[in-house]
């Protein structure tokens, strides 16, 4: 079972499609999903993956290519729901997941926020950190997932297996054909600009940086990031 919830009536055009980050769910979108869909008037699917939310749990440890496999099943999903024009938003896991996606879904664009398609040694330290404080992390974490050992630790443990190192999904930039967005918050403490100027070299794209923001900005900014989502998603729609 994949807990999943749609906003907004469907009108048969193009639809939002909400890709949560490593430790999120459709509640920890908070109020994302709602103003966008409000501010484009397109309707929005969010949905938590398999281990996340109240989804079925996974096996953990997640194997190290659990992305692509995310990836692999988003068609079957979309087709499932009768998504047949989407634009994908995706936040951290899951904005790496939505471009490795992209090239079979072809969206009509791409939401990238704080995106990651190459590990960095902050990232390392981050998750290092959060394994370290996971005691403090649990509870608050816990009103999310009903699961939430297998989801912390599917995350954790992947990302900081010593293989993991090599994880790179440049590869998969080229096959973008879409117009995107990248949000990346200045401050974030998961990745650097890096990561932008990396899509940046391959792919078509407009960037925002919020002054201020870590690796949420969304949450943290939600009027700015959501207003310059919709101003994007606008122009793509008309064009």
């Amino acid at each position: 079972m994949i807990e999943r919830v749609w906003i907004g009536v469907r009108d048969g055009g193009p639809e939002l499609v909400f890709l949560h980050e490593g430790l999120g769910s459709i509640t920890q979108w908070r109020e994302t999903p709602a103003a966008i869909a409000a501010l484009t008037g397109r309707p929005a699917f969010v949905y938590a993956r398999q281990g996340y939310g109240t989804s079925d749990p996974v096996a953990v440890p997640r194997p190290l290519t659990y992305m692509h496999d995310e990836a692999a099943r988003l068609p079957e999903l979309l087709a499932a729901e009768g998504v047949r024009d989407p634009i994908l938003i995706g936040h951290s896991d899951g904005a790496s997941i939505a471009i490795i996606a992209a090239g079979v879904v072809k969206p009509r664009a791409l939401v990238l926020i704080a995106p990651h398609v190459f590990v960095e040694d902050v990232s390392v330290r981050s998750i290092e950190q959060a394994r370290d404080a996971y005691a403090e992390l649990r509870p608050k974490l816990a009103r999310h997932h009903a699961d939430v050992d297998g989801a912390f630790w599917g995350w954790n443990r992947a990302w900081l297996d010593p293989a993991f190192r090599a994880w790179n999904i440049e590869a998969y930039l080229p096959r973008i054909e879409a117009p995107v967005l990248i949000v990346q918050g200045e401050v974030d403490e998961y990745g650097t600009i890096a990561q932008v100027e990396a899509i940046a070299r391959r792919v078509a794209s407009e960037t925002m940086l919020v002054a201020g923001a870590g690796h949420s900005p969304h949450r943290t900014h939600p009027a700015e990031v959501h207003a310059r989502i919709a101003q994007f998603l606008t122009t793509a729609l008309a064009g």
